[in-house]
C-alpha cells in the first residue's frame, strides 16, 4: 500500500501489522524511482546518498521503540538493537564517504561554471514540472538525442548543449531535474549542487504541460523550488508545451505556446530567448585591428555584430556584447 504523504519508521511498522501488506511513503516511492532513472556515477551518488538520509532517522526510531519494550537496565539490549546500532554506524560512515566523492564532483563543475564564465556564454537553464517536456525541448532547440520519455523524472543527469540562435550568437541549454510537489528535502540536498545550475543561469526556461488540468498548480511548485534555490529574480520565459495535446485552449493569449514534439512555435522561442539574453548586453563600437583575427570570431560567436566595416587600420564593428566579454575584449586589444 502507499501513502500519498512521508510516514515514521513506527507508523509504517504499525499499518504493516494492522493492513498485512508492505507500507511505502510517498518519499520512498520517490527515491525508489530516482534510483530506477539515475545512470551517470554522480546521479547514482547523489540518489544513494539522499536514500541513505531518508533512511538513518528510521533506523533510530526503531532503536528507541525496541529499548521502550526491553527494558534499560545493563546488560538489556538485545541481538535487535546491537545490529541496528552496527547498521547506524554504517549508513553515518557510508554518508560522509558520499558527501565527500560529490564534494569533490562539485568542485569540478564549479571549475566548468568559471571557465564558462570567462568564455562569457550566455546560460540558459530549463526547469519544469516532472514529465513536462524539458528533454523533448532541448532536443527541438540543440538537435541533441538526449532521452526523452513520457516518464516521471526521465532525466536527472545534467545535460548542456550549444545551440545557436537566430541571430548567429551562441548559448549554452542546460537540462535539469524535473521537480515534484512535495520534493523529499533529503532528495534537494543531494542534487543542490545539480540543481546550482538553475541558480547560476543567465536565463530560465519554465516548461510547463499545458496538456495537464493542474498545470498552474504545477507552476507554483516549480517557482518554490526555484526560489529555493536563490534564482527568483532570474529572467523567466514561461514556455507552455504540448499544445498539440491541450484541446481546451484556456491559455491567455500572450502565452509563448509550443510542441517541442512537432516543432510547433519553436523557432519563435528561438527569438524570444535571443531578445531576452540581448537585454543583459551593451552596444558598442570596436575597431579590431586585422592581426587579431581571433577577437572578431569572439565577437561573432559570442555577440550579436550589428554594422561592419573594413578600414585602413582594422575592421569597425558595432556589436551587442555581453559586459564580462567586453572587458576580456577590450583588455585583449590594449595589448
Amino acid at each position: 500500500m502507499i501513502f500519498d504523504d512521508e510516514l515514521s519508521a513506527l507508523q509504517m511498522r504499525n499499518l504493516e501489522d494492522v493492513l498485512g501488506v508492505p507500507i511505502i511513503d510517498r518519499t520512498m516511492l520517490i527515491l525508489d524511482i530516482f534510483a530506477s532513472r539515475a545512470e551517470s556515477r554522480e546521479g547514482k551518488l547523489q540518489v544513494e546518498l539522499a536514500q541513505l538520509k531518508y533512511r538513518l532517522p528510521r533506523l533510530l526510531g526503531m532503536g528507541r521503540a525496541l529499548s521502550r519494550q526491553g527494558g534499560s537496565g545493563v546488560g538489556m539490549r538485545g541481538p535487535g538493537e546491537k545490529k541496528l546500532e552496527i547498521d547506524r554506524r554504517r549508513i553515518r560512515r557510508r554518508i560522509f564517504e558520499l558527501q565527500q566523492e560529490l564534494d569533490e564532483i562539485e568542485k569540478q563543475r564549479a571549475l566548468r561554471r568559471v571557465k564558462r564564465g570567462k568564455n562569457a556564454v550566455p546560460v540558459v537553464a530549463l526547469v519544469g514540472y516532472t514529465n513536462a517536456g524539458k528533454s523533448t525541448l532541448l532536443n527541438a532547440l540543440s538537435g541533441a538525442n538526449v532521452l526523452a520519455e513520457d516518464q516521471l523524472f526521465a532525466t536527472l543527469d545534467p545535460v548542456v548543449r550549444r545551440i545557436t540562435l537566430p541571430n548567429g550568437t551562441e548559448c549554452l541549454l542546460s537540462d535539469t531535474v524535473g521537480f515534484i510537489n512535495k520534493l523529499p528535502h533529503d532528495l534537494v540536498q543531494a542534487f543542490r549542487s545539480t540543481l546550482e545550475e538553475v541558480r547560476d543561469a543567465d536565463l530560465l526556461l519554465h516548461v510547463i504541460d499545458s496538456s495537464s488540468p493542474y498545470y498552474d498548480v504545477q507552476m507554483r511548485v516549480v517557482e518554490e523550488v526555484v526560489s529555493s534555490l536563490g534564482a527568483a529574480d532570474t529572467p523567466c520565459i514561461q514556455v507552455f508545451n504540448k499544445i498539440d495535446k491541450n484541446t481546451e485552449n484556456t491559455l491567455r493569449p500572450d502565452a509563448c505556446r509550443i510542441s517541442a514534439m512537432t516543432d510547433a512555435g519553436v523557432s519563435e522561442l528561438l527569438e524570444d530567448i535571443e531578445t531576452q539574453l540581448s537585454h543583459s548586453r551593451v552596444r558598442v563600437e570596436l575597431t579590431v585591428p586585422y592581426d587579431r583575427y581571433e577577437t572578431m570570431q569572439q565577437l561573432r560567436a559570442f555577440g550579436t555584430i550589428l554594422s561592419e566595416s573594413h578600414e585602413a587600420d582594422g575592421t569597425h564593428v558595432t556589436v551587442l556584447l555581453d559586459e564580462g566579454l567586453l572587458w576580456k575584449v577590450k583588455k585583449g586589444l590594449e595589448r
